[in-house]
């Protein structure tokens, strides 16, 4: 049996990896700067995320959500307590795209309608109502097609207060920042405006943190750069440093019922015990402060390469700007600088989703191969 042809492949092949560095079957070293797209948020093999695992796994790795599982109550209050989310419910699930997919089915049961505003660029994963809500043609299968999305830009407000007030919306859903989309985001008076419509409306508002949350944007979550409330937050790649991880975020106002969501491998014991250690590496080790402190060095080091013409993003999750499409730079980047970098929907833009834990001097070494790569 082959493969599903679906993946244009690099020629790597990583066997270990430790921290930023991973390892090739030939022995080569690369240093990784984009994190499997911003999953690796506490850098590979950390030695507290290998014990935990280690030792859930030898008690037991997996039950079904037919049975009491602590480690789900312990991972949802401590999430709460370090997201500053204490006021939401936790359902853990697998992905990010069906983190998204439950959000909206959560949103359509709350109110009873079936329409869903998204935004120009945007990506909410591969699955039905996440696809749909997805700005790619590309990805949309006929199938997808049947759903009611409307697709408006960035801080249109009268397009959106148009299309809100129509009465058949059961949700927005928006990425804080954007990942594939290029790394837009907009305005703070936007988000406020659409957060005040949507209560106004008895629309839910979803925020996908899927990719700038847990830390990476330089607060827990990048929505609250913007002093709003979603009704429901998804979050999944930096979740769990690598192990397959999403979850729902469900204010409080949101009410449970017997069978409304399911799962069955999500918030499985191994699930959790990963979860778990990734948010006590980033509170014992200030990641969210580094984050911050991280993205203004980094911005200073790209002040000084005159090719780079706009820095994007917050905290670790950042663009350089070229004038030129950077795929080529990405195949110079890999197979003579031995390093890992992200491309985007918008060609032009490089995109740098490290772990959270990276320093300064490793900054200073990506930057010290790009202008070899540039040159």
């Amino acid at each position: 049996m082959n493969l599903f042809d679906v993946y244009p492949l690099y020629d790597v092949t990583p066997v270990t990896a430790k921290g930023i560095v991973v390892t090739d079957d030939n022995g080569q070293e690369y240093l990784d700067f984009y994190g499997g797209h911003a999953v690796i948020s506490i850098g590979h093999s950390h030695p507290h995320y290998i014990n935990r695992i280690n030792a859930q796994l030898n008690k037991i790795g997996f039950y079904s959500n037919a049975v009491q599982n602590p480690l789900q109550k312990e991972l949802a209050d401590k999430l709460g307590q370090l997201s500053g989310c204490g006021n939401y419910n936790l359902f853990l699930c697998n992905s990010g795209a069906e983190a998204n997919e439950n959000a909206l089915k959560l949103a359509s049961f709350k109110n009873g309608k079936t329409r869903v505003i998204a935004f120009k660029n945007g990506f909410h994963g591969r699955t039905s109502a996440a696809v749909a809500s997805t700005d790619n043609e590309k990805i949309n299968a006929p199938l997808n097609k049947q759903q009611k999305t409307t697709i408006l830009p960035f801080d249109a407000i009268d397009a959106f207060t148009s299309e809100i007030t129509k009465g058949d919306v059961c949700a927005v859903i928006i990425e804080t920042i954007q990942g594939v989309g290029g790394l837009d985001e907009p305005s703070a008076m936007f988000f406020q405006n659409i957060a005040k419509l949507c209560k106004e409306n008895d629309v839910v508002l979803i925020a996908d943190e899927v990719q700038c949350g847990y830390g990476r944007s330089g607060k827990f979550f990048a929505f609250q750069h913007h002093g709003i409330q979603p009704d429901i937050i998804t979050v999944a790649k930096g979740m769990a440093n690598g192990f397959p991880v999403g979850g729902v975020l469900i204010h409080n106002s949101i009410k449970a019922s017997y069978g409304l969501l399911g799962t069955t491998f999500g918030g499985n014991h191994l699930a959790c015990a990963a979860s778990l250690a990734v948010l006590e590496v980033i509170e014992k080790e200030n990641l969210i402060d580094n984050a911050k402190n991280m993205e203004a060095y980094f911005r200073a080091c790209a002040a000084k390469i005159s090719q780079i013409k706009k820095v994007k993003g917050k905290g670790l999750m950042l663009g350089l700007k070229f004038d030129f499409e950077v795929a080529e730079l990405r195949k110079k980047l890999i197979y003579e600088q031995h390093m890992f970098t992200g491309g985007a929907k918008d060609k032009c833009l490089l995109r740098f989703l490290p772990a959270l834990n990276i320093t300064k001097e490793q900054i200073d070494l990506f930057f010290n191969q790009l202008k070899l790569a540039l040159s």
